[in-house]
């Protein structure tokens, strides 16, 4: 077992602090090699991290603990997608950090079915089926708010902005070289007196990236909140919307405190998504201001100069919080979902009310879920604390001669798990292969989907034929399609999510999922 980063602290009212949850997730990526690794001062990235929770049952204490951590910011394009499930489609730090979680809840799985010790599961009341300990469960870290329509936060006059407010579409002279309309802050005509280094042409024919501009003065939550989540909302709590067709930003319910306080100051402009609506989704409007983007809906990240098949980090959060962040093929051996029971967010732009909307509104009305599937909001938390390699960070510690600044091109997964912890990749690919191995196991990234899926079938071997799940016996079960179909009650339940929620969520091509 290699060595973990835990954090001991008293339950008092079973508070969580988020600044020691951003501590904790900074210092365990502090202790890893620097391979994969941002250059100070040139390269940012995004860090997320999947945090245990362990409850003593005879002390007043709580463990935390990083069982999985990820860094990245890129996505591949559609046509780069492989049948053989073994390229790593999304490098998103929310996504390497769900997906080393399933390695690690796999060996959890191993210990348990093999009669050993595992400090995360126990056996559950159906046969051959497992549910977590008393007292664990699983808390999300992520150093920014995540793409997508959590990203399309409200920007007061008072705050510095990524780009000068958009004046008009019709003001856009120039393209990016794809077609695509220039911001503002893409013209060099402007003559902007910007302070803060420039991001020339971030967005490249190679690397095509969200807007993630951060800012000063973030909206800030509170820190240290209880983990009862009925309590994340109160009277007094603002609840802003933006409004596609008048493109003005309105206030339900305002504290006057908070007002003279100057936490409500005059919104002008918004912070911006490079994720694209689905197709069928409302389009946005492009108004000048609050109204460039239609809000609530599902968005595709960019790739790498084509578009995605990539659903947003919002939109998969929103979903984990009905599915469970475990998958189809773990849903086999548990009973119940696993859900994260709460969502921290680092220093960076952010908006109480907005994060509701992307994580949790959207999906709080589905109904009619199979057994050991509910509607799990998370609690949301904001740390005060920043990841030193954010842009924001990176920008203030640029140095002339370095060169420009752009987001790393590698991506880092580290979990708790015995063998092979680490898992370094670029491109989709594990990192520093060369194109002699191209084809081979070697090149393949420790989470790509046929990766996960041989530990999986590693997993039904070491399980004695009379302790598998029922879904396991009996079918003549082969490819990763087929496993995941027969996983049924998850299958009940994302079908009950599609319906009544999303029902624009793409379908995946049955192509892509036929491999062994």
């Amino acid at each position: 077992m290699p060595d973990c980063l835990h954090l001991n602290v008293p339950v008092r009212f079973n508070m969580v602090n988020a600044d020691e949850i951003a501590k904790l997730c900074y210092e365990r990526f502090n202790q890893l090699p620097r391979r994969g690794k941002p250059e100070p001062g040139r390269e940012w990235t995004l860090l997320a991290a999947v945090v245990k929770v362990t409850r003593c049952a005879n002390s007043d204490t709580v463990k935390r603990e990083v069982v999985s951590l990820g860094t990245g910011t890129k996505c591949i394009g559609r046509t780069a997608m492989s049948p053989n499930g073994d390229v790593l489609n999304d490098s998103h730090a929310e996504v390497i950090a769900r997906r080393g979680c399933i390695r690690y809840l796999i060996q959890e799985l191993h210990r348990a079915v093999s009669g050993g010790d595992s400090s995360v599961l126990c056996k559950a009341d159906q046969w051959g089926k497992w549910r977590l300990q008393p007292g664990v469960s699983f808390l999300f870290f992520t150093s920014h708010t995540p793409c997508g329509d959590a990203a399309i936060i409200p920007m007061a006059d008072s705050q510095s902005q990524p780009c000068p407010p958009v004046t008009s579409v019709k003001n856009h002279e120039g393209t990016d070289g794809r077609g695509n309309l220039k911001r503002k802050d893409e013209e060099p005509s402007e003559g902007k007196n910007i302070k803060r280094p420039r991001l020339e042409e971030q967005e490249t024919v190679e690397t095509k990236l969200e807007d993630r501009g951060d800012t000063k003065q973030p909206f800030l939550s509170n820190s240290s909140q209880s983990e009862d989540p009925s309590q994340s909302n109160s009277a007094d709590t603002p609840v802003e919307t933006v409004s596609q067709d008048s493109a003005q930003l309105t206030t339900k319910t305002r504290d006057p405190d908070s007002d003279r306080a100057g936490l409500h100051p005059q919104v002008s402009d918004i912070h911006r998504t490079g994720a694209k609506c689905v197709s069928g989704a409302p389009a946005d409007p492009l108004h000048p201001g609050v109204g460039y983007h239609s809000t609530g809906v599902l968005r595709v990240k960019p790739g790498r100069g084509e578009p995605t098949l990539s659903l947003s980090c919002s939109d998969k959060l929103a979903r984990w919080g009905v599915l469970g962040f475990q998958g189809a093929l773990l849903s086999h051996y548990l009973q119940e979902a696993l859900y994260f029971s709460t969502v921290v967010v680092g220093k960076c732009p952010y908006n109480q009310e907005v994060m509701q909307r992307a994580l949790v509104t959207r999906c709080s009305r589905v109904l009619d879920l199979p057994a050991g599937f509910s509607v799990c909001p998370p609690l949301l938390l904001q740390s005060g604390l920043e990841f030193p390699f954010s842009q924001a960070q990176t920008e203030l510690r640029h140095q002339a001669g370095q060169g420009r600044i752009s987001p790393c091109g590698a991506a880092i997964s580290w979990c708790n798990v015995a063998e092979q912890p680490l898992d370094v990749t670029a491109n989709g690919y594990k990192h520093g292969v060369t194109k002699k191995a191209f084809g081979t196991a070697k090149v393949r990234s420790l989470l790509c989907k046929v990766e996960l899926f041989h530990s999986f079938l590693s997993l039904v071997a070491a399980t004695d034929p009379s302790a598998l799940p029922d879904s396991l016996r009996g079918a003549e079960l082969q490819t990763y399609w087929d496993y995941k179909q027969a996983s049924q009650l998850y299958q009940q339940a994302w079908q009950q999510l599609h319906c009544q929620a999303f029902p624009l969520w793409p379908r995946n091509d049955r192509n892509l999922l036929l491999f062994h």
